[in-house]
């Protein structure tokens, strides 16, 4: 156990993990492009088939990292009636808090223990498209990108809805509605923004963006999709964190995510009726997670009735397929490496030692990107278009 520990803290395994991650996304963003230029314009049916295994070879790397690295684990608080009828046989919409730095990829987890991970889309800025692996990847699997320019995006969404919902096969559509990742200087700016437009204040939750939510719905109804209000919670007495250094570093966290499906008939028309809904449905949000927050309990204080507690089975395809990725690029990589370092000439080792740089470099801002420290901002500048 000593020697796996020392492993999963070893800089040189890390560098391994971040060379088979960045190099295999790049492989599979090579085979999308061809696809979406030579397939896509003639069956998008089949695009849609094989982007998927793409997609999911790519995103269960992260998984396996959580999963099987780490050890961490979900528990679920979901009606077991409704989780086997509904869950991973529906396109859903997703409305989840944002208040951790690995919530998204817990997220991933239970998608793929659904069987829905190479499906997964979300909202997102339209910079991310232009990051290479992960950014080139979303795009291809054709996610929402917008520029918070409400003329543009609002055309963006219609389009981009028509498309998914006619996926063969079960998508999930995740909307982070507060925006941005939770931290006490934006829940400062959120909660004097409240007070200013005469809308609840919320403890836990930055106020949601609504525009975006009332502009999706129509484009849903009548469509064999749901909403699945989804609040992600940690235990605050858990000694290791959820962040994505310490999932790196091989420490177990557990999380707890509690689902609800609603059918898209409960969100009223018009506006007005729904961003108003969606606002109840926050407060509710909220309250959950502050007895979750003062009691470890979703349901002890929040008025929200109990349901199912449950685990799932951990799959060994993301297992598998990171293992398989791991030999065929490691093998050839460090073959290559150790060909440039035993060549003794001063340009190859310098070329060298610049491909490790560049895999440490690239693993560090992807780190980097998901800390909540470095999240997009919610001050004056952002206020003014949360509603």
């Amino acid at each position: 156990m000593g020697v796996l520990s020392s492993l999963k803290r070893s800089s040189i395994v890390h560098l391994m993990l971040a060379i088979t991650f960045f190099t295999s996304g790049l492989i599979i963003n090579f085979f999308q492009c061809i696809l979406y230029f030579g397939l896509r314009p003639f069956s998008k049916y089949f695009y849609r088939k094989i982007n998927y295994y793409l997609c999911y070879s790519f995103y269960s790397e992260l998984v396996c990292m959580a999963e099987w690295w780490s050890g961490s684990d979900v528990i679920f608080y979901i009606d077991k009636k409704e989780f086997d009828k509904y869950y991973g046989h529906e396109h859903a919409y997703l409305l989840m808090n944002h208040s951790y730095e690995v919530d998204w990829l817990l997220g991933w987890v239970t998608c793929d223990r659904l069987g829905v991970l190479g499906n997964c889309k979300a909202y997102a800025k339209k910079s991310i498209q232009y990051i290479p692996t992960l950014g080139w990847a979303w795009k291809f699997a054709e996610s929402i990108f917008l520029e918070r320019n409400w003329n543009k995006d609002k055309d963006v969404i219609g389009s981009q809805i028509k498309e998914l919902i006619e996926y063969p096969d079960p998508i999930w559509l995740l909307l982070y509605a507060e925006g941005t990742r939770v931290t006490p200087k934006k829940l400062e700016a959120s909660q004097k923004f409240a007070k200013e437009k005469s809308l609840p204040i919320l403890k836990y939750h930055l106020t949601p963006r609504t525009k975006g939510f009332i502009s999706s719905i129509p484009y849903m109804k009548g469509k064999t999709m749901a909403i699945y209000n989804i609040q992600m919670a940690f235990k605050e007495s858990d000694s290791v964190k959820p962040t994505m250094t310490n999932l790196l570093l091989g420490k177990k966290i557990e999380g707890h995510m509690y689902m609800k499906r609603i059918p898209l008939e409960e969100v009223p028309e018009g506006d007005e009726a729904a961003a108003e809904w969606l606002h109840k449905l926050y407060q509710e949000k909220d309250k959950m997670a502050e007895s979750f927050h003062k009691t470890g309990d979703f349901f002890a204080t929040s008025g929200v009735p109990k349901t199912d507690t449950f685990k799932l089975k951990r799959r060994h395809y993301s297992l598998i397929n990171t293992l398989l990725w791991g030999v065929i690029v490691l093998v050839p990589m460090l073959y290559y490496l150790i060909q440039l370092f035993s060549s003794g000439s001063t340009v190859y080792c310098t070329i060298g030692v610049g491909i490790i740089l560049l895999f440490y470099l690239l693993m560090y801002k992807t780190i980097q990107m998901s800390e909540i420290s470095n999240s997009s901002s919610y001050g004056a500048a952002d206020i003014k278009k949360i509603k």
